[in-house]
């Protein structure tokens, strides 16, 4: 069973049973042919309808499908999803980070971002000479850099605020 959701307006509920397709619990009859590996033929309640997957991405579960050239958001949810939601589970993997602040004491050697970039998860931030060692620290989440509150040179204290996201 999936919940869709088209346009993040309409709703629907999506259920394969044997070669049946139910949506809201109302068997669908359709002829689908596949064209190729993009574009669909379908013909349902005697209208005929050309569709094309424009993109798609398996693990957000999401899709563009462009139907006799309207194009349409679509998210879905399978039961795992829906049970995460059920348990207050869904964001647990997405951070919520402000700051960012000095793990260690040392010096600030490089830094690889100004303010305003938009960096992803993992991406490197500046590097930190500590006891004669240097260490790259990377982005603990996708943010956006509000604040650099360091320039290389700088000496920074254990738990110093040094950049805001």
């Amino acid at each position: 069973m999936y919940q869709v959701k088209v346009n993040e307006k309409y709703n629907f509920e999506l259920e394969k049973n044997g070669d049946s397709l139910l949506i809201d619990k109302e068997i669908i009859e359709a002829d689908l042919k596949q064209l190729n590996n993009t574009a669909y033929h379908i013909i349902s309640n005697m209208q005929s309808y050309n569709a094309e997957v424009i993109s798609f991405n398996p693990a957000e579960k999401t899709a563009e499908i462009k139907v006799n050239n309207n194009i349409y958001t679509v998210t879905a949810k399978d039961q795992f999803d829906i049970l995460l939601d059920k348990l207050g589970l869904s964001n647990l993997n997405t951070a919520k980070v402000s700051e960012i602040k000095a793990p260690m004491p040392g010096m600030v050697l490089k830094v690889f971002v100004s303010e305003g970039m938009e960096i992803k998860k993992g991406d490197n931030l500046f590097v930190l000479e500590a006891m004669k060692m240097e260490n790259i620290i990377k982005a603990p989440a996708d943010v956006t850099v509000k604040t650099v509150k360091i320039k290389p040179g700088d000496k920074v204290e254990k738990g110093q605020i040094l950049m805001l996201f």
